[in-house]
């Protein structure tokens, strides 16, 4: 599956246009996580535990979007766009990425 944040595939001609697809995930934060990310904050650097975190849930969005891209026949994914976002609840903080585009058939 051809994935791209262009309008198009490279090299190849859309033959039609198959629908919007998109993917979500969310993740909790765990307080292990959380205490090393305060800890990196204060000496500075970058938060592993976080970036892995994101990582993981971009890559779970992209798969679910893809899966949807599939079941329509689709042979890419044009227009991708991936957002990040905290979402605190009252059991902690969640982090959820969405992706979303649109399912084309190529020539």
């Amino acid at each position: 599956m051809i994935v791209a944040t262009t309008d198009s595939a490279p090299g190849r001609e859309v033959r039609q246009s198959l629908g919007v697809v998109a993917g979500e995930a969310i993740l909790g934060v765990n307080i292990f996580r959380d205490l090393f990310a305060g800890i990196t904050d204060i000496l500075g650097g970058r938060s592993q535990g976080y970036q892995k975190a994101l990582r993981e849930a971009r890559d779970h969005a992209m798969r679910d979007m893809e899966e949807e891209a599939a079941r329509l026949g689709a042979d890419a994914i044009v227009g991708v766009d991936i957002d990040y976002e905290a979402v605190d609840t009252q059991k902690g903080a969640m982090l959820l990425v969405s992706c979303n585009g649109t399912a084309v058939a190529l020539r």
